[in-house]
């Protein structure tokens, strides 16, 4: 075996160890919500955020998508397909619009990813919710919390990982 081909399986191991670690953590912080009046916000969306700047597109797939219809499977099962096709699409689409974008300004890029994830994961629970309770009155009601939880998931997941050193941290790991 190569030394290529070692090193590059110890990248994928890594890579799948950190999958699976985002993975946990979204499940965990998917259990419990802080009380807002009239809601809950939730701090998994965080984790699909940050998760999904760094990993790629599959990877950011599985920790968003499969990691939250877990974690509703397990505490709230209503919207646990709506989880999955809503997160797992905005990692995806937050993962590689971050690979993809403007390497001279990572912070731009990265805030504009999460943005557009954002904006994937208003609209796809708001339909959701449309049709889960069968009323678009239902998922109006929840709008302003679940726009509240969209942005706050964006913004700390991008602090998380472009002002706190996460990224740094990343890249290290995977270049020793």
């Amino acid at each position: 075996m190569s030394e290529t081909t070692k090193k590059s399986d110890t990248d994928r191991t890594k890579i799948l160890t950190l999958t699976a670690l985002f993975t946990g953590m979204n499940i965990a912080l998917s259990s419990f919500g802080l009380p807002v009046p009239g809601g809950h916000l939730y701090l998994n969306d965080i984790v699909i955020t940050a998760a999904a700047l760094l990993l790629d597109p599959l990877d950011a797939f599985i920790v968003g998508g499969i990691g939250a219809f877990l974690g509703d499977l397990l505490f709230y099962p209503t919207p646990m397909f709506v989880s999955l096709v809503t997160h797992g699409i905005q990692a995806a689409v937050v993962s590689y619009l971050a690979k993809k974008g403007n390497p001279e300004n990572p912070p731009r890029t990265m805030s504009v990813a999460a943005g557009v994830g954002a904006l994937i994961n208003i609209v796809g629970y708001t339909i959701g919710r449309a049709f889960i309770y069968a009323t678009p009155q239902a998922a109006m009601l929840k709008l302003p919390f679940q726009i509240l939880q969209a942005v706050v998931g964006a913004v700390l997941g991008v602090l998380l990982v472009d002002r706190l050193g996460l990224k740094s941290q990343f890249e290290r790991l995977l270049h020793k």
